[in-house]
């Protein structure tokens, strides 16, 4: 159960070390992934499960169906726009975005991530960075 959450924690330290790096596509895409891992990792432990206001027939294994069960359910608040950052993703995965100005992008991500319980954690506890990644 802790592995999404420790991929949530290295794809954050990976797409904020890649946006700072100039590759915005790749840091969007990983920052992607990061929220994925949070939100699979949050669903996952039964005690945070049953306190969610799941409806029949709804498919958790759908990244916007489970952002919206966490907004319903009040885990998350309405201040980041799943829609608009899936849409940002698809846009990233098809062409390099160098000129994006990703600040407001990652004060979200960011929120997101404390208000799941993610973050804040300690950067030193992490495996360290292979820095011949991508």
């Amino acid at each position: 159960m802790e592995g999404p959450l420790q991929r949530a924690r290295l794809h954050i330290r990976g797409g904020k070390r890649r946006l700072r790096e100039g590759k915005i596509s790749a840091g969007i895409a990983t920052l992607y992934d990061a929220l994925n891992g949070a939100l699979q990792w949050y669903i996952a432990a039964p005690d945070r499960r049953m306190k969610l206001a799941i409806l029949a027939g709804e498919n958790l294994n759908d990244d916007k169906v489970v952002h919206a069960v966490l907004v319903r359910s009040g885990v998350l608040d309405r201040s980041f726009d799943f829609e608009v950052f899936d849409r940002l993703t698809e846009r990233a995965l098809k062409q390099e975005m160098s000129g994006y100005d990703y600040r407001e992008l990652l004060r979200g991500i960011e929120q997101v991530m404390t208000q799941l319980g993610v973050m804040p954690f300690d950067e030193a506890a992490l495996p360290p960075e292979d820095p011949s990644t991508f």
